[in-house]
């Protein structure tokens, strides 16, 4: 069955096709989550759902499912992050996760490499890190990315160039006090998609 169909049954009250749903969508939403949220992963993934449901009668099929559901994801993260920082809201093309939250425990027992790059995409912007884990994790289109982040397409291929230079500057910069670790900068797209499936839950 389609989303479009299960979300239809959903509505009707049908369980399972509320479990379909959260059991086809909740690796990408793990994903997108858990270089952002520390141990509030599975409470935000399950607030998207739920968001996702709330939200339904708006859904009218000029997207994808998965492109509405990610929407709703961004903005539970912005809620959650402004929550951490006691403000009203932040600013996601100027502040970042780091400057919200902690750094991931796990991240000291991976790879250097990958703790790395992991803590570089946190020192991004909040729209910035969504655009590159979006693109190199869920492999959205520039259409879905755009519809996502509420901006132009043509805005997304100018944020998606600058995303990317940013998280190269940032590992430069750890790289300086850490040590190499990635050979160039060019290495980034390959580390960017080989962490997508990295071990990284939540403790």
């Amino acid at each position: 069955m389609t989303d479009q169909e299960l979300l239809a049954l959903w509505r009707q009250g049908d369980a399972q096709a509320a479990e379909a749903l959260f059991e086809r969508h909740f690796d990408g939403l793990y994903r997108f989550f858990r270089n952002k949220a520390g141990t509030a992963v599975d409470d935000l993934v399950q607030r998207t759902l739920l968001g996702a449901y709330e939200a339904s009668d708006r859904f009218r099929g000029d997207s994808s499912f998965r492109t509405f559901l990610f929407a709703i994801a961004r903005n539970q993260l912005l809620v959650h992050l402004a929550k951490l920082r006691g403000v009203e809201r932040i600013e996601p093309e100027r502040d970042s996760v780091a400057d919200s939250a902690p750094s991931p425990s796990s991240v000291v027992h991976r790879r250097r490499e990958q703790a790395i790059v992991l803590q570089a995409l946190r020192r991004l912007p909040v729209d910035h890190q969504i655009l590159l884990e979006l693109f190199y994790w869920e492999e959205h289109s520039g259409a879905e990315l755009a519809r996502i982040l509420e901006v132009p397409e043509g805005t997304v291929r100018t944020r998606l160039r600058r995303a990317r230079q940013l998280l190269a500057d940032e590992v430069t910069s750890m790289q300086a006090s850490a040590g190499p670790a990635l050979s160039a900068s060019d290495d980034l797209d390959a580390w960017a998609k080989s962490l997508r499936d990295h071990d990284s839950g939540a403790d």
